[in-house]
């Protein structure tokens, strides 16, 4: 018996060292076939076509397809769950971002862990909101919607999507921020709220640029705001909210790339090297910028530490408004 425990032993640790030099060759010549990149969202989309810009350069890059398989659902959950289950070989990856912070603290329970189940790679697209009004209001800067509502509290109406999204989490934080009182009004879909807005119905909402660009460009609606840390590209004559005097104010939506955690540290790297040479070329700025996002590189510790933010950011405000959890 104890001889063919010894055989026993020594046979796995020849298949070990076999398998040693394999798995870093199969390292070093990654990506050596087609990467899939799990998109948490419709084809079409505005992140969806983002992801699609990048994975382009990406393939040219790698010399490898980059191929994008639409997961939509459930917030998310459905992609990320199905992410977080596959192989940590680095071909397949998953867009992660803001929603998965927001969804750490909207569901009650979630079929994965978006800190420990996976390994960031690097941020990709962020995405500013925008503050309109219709054309014709009387509200001409941030500083008029803070004195109309303190003139009146709880009459100005502050239409958002529906709770939870990130323009909604945008709406309640600016509240609380500028220490106002105003009711915010969920809609279902971006359209039943631009009409709103277009009608008076309501006097501001929360949108990004995506949505709304067709009715800036027409002058039917009017920007008084965006809600980052920098004035956009695309409407750099817009203020920000914190230059319109709400100090500590904000707020970008952001996407990036992650891959299952336990993929070597060899194939992360050459991921985030590869997503730091494409990301700054013009052809990924001119474009991205012309859909409302601005795309920027980030080492894997950063994006790391700017979901474990959003988390908590996000966190309190889903508490502060009192967003009932979900199932």
């Amino acid at each position: 018996m104890r001889a063919n425990r010894n055989i026993v032993a020594i046979t796995a640790a020849l298949l070990a060292a076999i398998a040693a030099p394999a798995a870093a060759q199969n390292q070093a010549d990654y990506p050596n076939h087609p990467v899939m990149l799990i998109v948490p969202y419709a084809a079409g989309g505005v992140a969806d076509v983002g992801m699609r810009i990048l994975s382009e350069k990406l393939s040219s890059r790698l010399n490898q397809q980059f191929v994008i398989e639409n997961r939509p659902g459930a917030a998310g959950i459905v992609a990320a769950q199905t992410g977080a289950a596959a192989a940590a070989d680095g071909y397949t990856l998953l867009m992660t971002g803001n929603n998965n912070a927001i969804a750490v603290a909207l569901f009650k329970a979630l079929p994965y862990n978006i800190l420990t189940d996976f390994d960031s790679v690097s941020t990709a697209a962020f995405f500013d909101i925008l503050i309109v009004t219709r054309a014709g209001s009387p509200l001409h800067s941030v500083q008029d919607v803070i004195q109309a509502a303190r003139a009146n509290p709880g009459k100005l109406n502050i239409a958002t999507i529906n709770p939870g999204s990130t323009q909604n989490l945008a709406a309640e934080l600016f509240t609380s921020t500028a220490g106002i009182k105003a009711a915010i009004v969920p809609f279902r879909t971006s359209p039943d709220m631009d009409t709103a807005v277009m009608r008076g119905d309501v006097d501001v909402a929360f949108e990004f640029y995506a949505a709304l660009s067709g009715l800036l460009a027409d002058k039917k609606i009017v920007a008084l705001a965006s809600t980052g840390a920098k004035r956009t590209a695309y409407l750099p004559d817009v203020p920000t909210v914190m230059e319109s005097g709400i100090e500590g104010y904000d707020v970008a939506s952001w996407n990036g790339i992650s891959a299952p955690r336990g993929t070597p540290k060899a194939v992360i790297d050459t991921l985030n090297q590869a997503m730091k040479d494409v990301i700054p070329s013009p052809e990924i700025q001119s474009r991205s910028s012309q859909m409302g996002m601005a795309m920027r590189w980030s080492t894997p510790a950063d994006m790391t530490a700017r979901m474990k933010a959003d988390i908590a950011k996000w966190g309190a405000v889903i508490d502060q408004a009192g967003i009932a959890k979900r199932d």
